[in-house]
């Protein structure tokens, strides 16, 4: 009979997405891991496994809480163009109050690998192609109920689209002038939509 664990996976795997977060995979060491998830070593890599298998994890909750909570902007009640303002707006606030030029942690990650963890580059991919996807989806809606025109290529705009995401989340981590976003935002949409 194994022993039981003595601490909540995903509250401990919250506390490893922040660190990953604010220090990036690389710069995090295995001690600030388990300083920061409050276990012992031997209990990190049991459930979690490799340094990488819990960043995956940690990747995995960050989509499944942030992630999850934008694309759910995007299928709310309101016009489909209204549910991507709404959308870009709320990344505008999270790049002003996620902490201090925190980012996104798929971006970071996205800018941190590149191709060189091809592991990690296809969660990434993953994860983006998740929110492209939710964009195709929303301008779809928005184009069979006549709020953009009907000529418009929906692959290449979602593809715009998260491509802009990306770069503003990319400039909240240099910018902390909430103008300076919001004129990307303004004009992402303007062009977009």
């Amino acid at each position: 009979m194994g022993r039981s664990k003595a601490f909540n996976e995903e509250l401990v795997l919250d506390k490893a997405v922040e660190v990953f977060w604010a220090k990036g995979y690389e710069a995090t060491s295995i001690q600030d891991l388990v300083d920061a998830m409050g276990i012992q070593q031997g209990s990190l890599y049991g459930p979690f496994g490799s340094k990488q298998e819990l960043f995956l994890k940690s990747l995995d909750r960050y989509a499944l809480v942030v992630v999850k909570e934008l694309l759910a902007l995007l299928t709310s009640k309101r016009s489909s163009v209204e549910s991507i303002e709404l959308f870009f707006d709320k990344l505008v606030e999270h790049s002003l109050t996620a902490g201090p030029l925190r980012g996104c942690l798929v971006t970071n990650s996205a800018v941190e690998f590149g191709l060189s963890d091809g592991v990690i580059r296809q969660k990434v991919l993953y994860l983006l192609n998740g929110l492209e996807q939710g964009f195709y989806q929303t301008l779809l809606r928005a184009q069979e109920n006549r709020e953009i025109s009907q000529d418009h290529n929906l692959i290449a705009l979602a593809e715009y689209l998260t491509n802009s995401m990306q770069g503003l989340l990319v400039m909240g981590k240099v910018h902390l002038e909430r103008s300076v976003l919001e004129n990307i935002n303004r004009i992402t949409l303007n062009i977009t939509l």
